[in-house]
């Protein structure tokens, strides 16, 4: 978000939203270069660029301390798209009125377009489907626009001043959920005078990045084993030699079934030897004894990692004193899920930006290659480094591994006022974390229990967002798969342990297993398996499966499995000993997170 601006690039203005960074990677598909900046950005640093894009945020414009940009870009003769907050800055700012809207948008929402959409909604006929996420709207548009589109809540959901090529659009294009989204990003792209950019260029800049950061020194790399620290251990190899680089994967006792011999093998094939695998998973399990809360889990597992790589690099004579640097597989997401750009809200702490790497990297002792590009340009960068095609697409898996996916609790949490067990619903007794209006939820899940308990209706997955947008109680809705009618649960106070994690990973071997004879392992983009600490016996735990189909992790959609598939997986994992229930997330991204944690 600094350094001198790219000629002729799209700025993106970041005023803090969870999808800042996914618009610019939106827009780069269209082969134009994109600049991310914190919208304070001096006017004199953006001017050469070939257009503005305004994005969303969590704050309201009339809020004290709310983000601002400089009102003179309108003057730049360039064109500016706002989007959300970016709606509701140019609004204000070009002499409009912004209030707090009758009702808070989240989610699918309907809109209807007026005289024919203009130049930026030309491709959505007479209306479409789009993604809302917000509180506030445009109630008086500024001298000059015009209402381009509307909605039954929200009157100016879309508008425009054609003749200085300003747009502005209350729902968000850049998610997957907006239907003509990328026509609309497209439409504003093309009356830009913008660079040309190509992934081809990746290894090259990626590379000449890495020589000038590292110099003369070594990286000690840490290697999970998912794609994104596969690919960036891969491409410090190429880059620097296997004299120069050393890798570390850390058996936590959190990973797959059979994952460390997995990984073994693919490195292997690739002629990569400098890797070493250390089994700390005693050492895991030991600090993690006890711990509940979520977050202070991640801290633990982070620290525990900075821990064993620092007693091996030490036993291996890898000093930071001696000329090493600490290399990890961090992209995109993982560091504006945290919070990193100026006025994002906080979702959750990755394990790669706890606080000993965050004074690392104030240091200069971390290399992350990767971290200005999301999953799907990982992956074509893998590719591009000549690893295989299933290697570089395999699911993503958290850097925590299974402890974000092993739920944990001490007592029993339930919301206000829905303490009953219903015949068709019942409320979860644990929370789990989501995403709303930009900003962070922790609340509970409600479940949805029906005659036919593996068939997936429209009805349910309307439910799945309805609910969340009605009321402030759930962020998740999911369909009982082994049960037809509720029953209460009993909650069983648990931490994570060898023996929760042995379960979990039973149960998360049976989903991979039916998804692959399902023929389904290309289409579903990631498959997280989660273990609840309740069931319907004293000790019985359930599981929630959570398969989705998304492009970068910013957004994404519950996939409804097939029937026959979900009953195969039901059974099988009902079959496991110490499993009660079994459940289906149904929930998109917003307003629930891929992960529980």
């Amino acid at each position: 978000m600094h350094g001198s601006l790219h000629p002729k690039s799209i700025v993106i203005l970041d005023y803090g939203g969870q999808y800042a960074h996914l618009i610019a990677s939106r827009v780069r598909r269209f082969g134009v270069f994109t600049d991310i900046r914190e919208p304070e950005t001096p006017i004199e640093d953006l001017r050469g660029a070939a257009g503005i894009i305004l994005s969303g945020g969590p704050q309201s414009v009339y809020d004290k301390g709310s983000p601002q940009a400089d009102p003179k870009i309108f003057e730049l003769g360039i064109p500016v798209l706002g989007i959300c907050y970016g709606l509701h800055w140019m609004t204000q700012t070009l002499g409009g009125e912004v209030s707090q809207g009758k009702v808070k948008e989240y989610g699918r929402t309907a809109i209807r377009t007026v005289e024919g959409g203009g130049t930026l909604l030309q491709d959505c006929g007479a209306g479409c489907t789009v993604w809302m996420s917000h509180g506030d709207e445009a109630v008086r548009l500024p001298e000059g626009f015009t209402q381009i589109a509307t909605s039954d809540a929200c009157e100016n959901a879309a508008f425009a001043d054609e003749k200085r090529n300003f747009f502005a659009i209350q729902f968000h294009p850049e998610v997957t959920h907006s239907e003509h989204g990328q026509d609309i990003l497209r439409r504003f792209t093309e009356r830009c005078d913008a660079a040309p950019w190509s992934v081809e260029s990746y290894a090259k800049e990626i590379s000449e990045q890495i020589l000038t950061e590292v110099g003369d020194r070594k990286v000690f790399m840490l290697v999970s084993g998912g794609v994104d620290s596969s690919v960036a251990f891969t491409l410090l190899n190429q880059v620097l030699g296997t004299e120069r680089v050393q890798g570390l994967l850390v058996d936590t006792g959190l990973m797959r079934k059979d994952e460390v011999l997995l990984i073994e093998k693919a490195f292997a094939k690739l002629g990569i030897t400098n890797l070493r695998i250390e089994n700390a998973s005693e050492e895991f399990f030991a600090n993690l004894r006890e711990v509940y809360d979520p977050e202070e889990k991640r801290r633990i597992i982070g620290d525990t990692f900075l821990s064993v790589q620092k007693r091996v690099s030490e036993e291996m004579g890898l000093s930071m004193q001696d000329g090493w640097m600490l290399g990890q597989g961090t992209i995109y997401p993982d560091t504006i899920e945290t919070g990193a750009t100026k006025h994002a809200d906080k979702i959750k702490t990755h394990h790669n930006r706890v606080e000993a790497v965050q004074k690392m990297i104030e240091a200069g002792l971390v290399l992350e290659p990767l971290k200005d590009l999301y999953k799907d340009e990982v992956r074509a960068l893998g590719e591009e480094l000549g690893l295989p095609h299933e290697f570089v697409w395999r699911h993503p898996f958290p850097g925590p591994g299974l402890g974000v996916r092993i739920l944990c609790g001490k007592e029993a949490s339930l919301p206000e006022g829905d303490y009953e067990i219903h015949v068709d619903h019942a409320a979860f007794p644990i929370r789990s974390v989501g995403v709303q209006g930009d900003g962070r939820s922790y609340r509970h899940a409600v479940a949805l229990f029906r005659t036919q308990p593996t068939k997936v209706t429209e009805d349910m997955l309307e439910l799945a967002t309805k609910i969340p947008n009605a009321t402030q109680l759930y962020n998740r809705v999911l369909l009982c798969t082994s049960h037809a009618a509720a029953m209460p649960f009993v909650f069983n106070a648990g931490y994570i342990t060898k023996e929760r994690a042995d379960l979990l990973r039973e149960a998360d071997a049976i989903a991979d297993d039916e998804m692959k004879k399902a023929g389904l392992y290309e289409t579903i983009w990631q498959f997280p398996v989660v273990l609840l600490p309740f069931g319907t016996t004293q000790g019985g735990e359930s599981v929630v499966l959570r398969p989705i189909e998304s492009i970068d992790a910013m957004s994404a959609n519950a996939v409804a499995l097939p029937s026959e598939v979900l009953q195969k997986m039901t059974e099988r994992i009902m079959n496991l000993d110490g499993i009660d229930l079994v459940f289906l997330d149904l929930t998109n991204k917003p307003p629930g997170t891929i992960e529980w944690e």
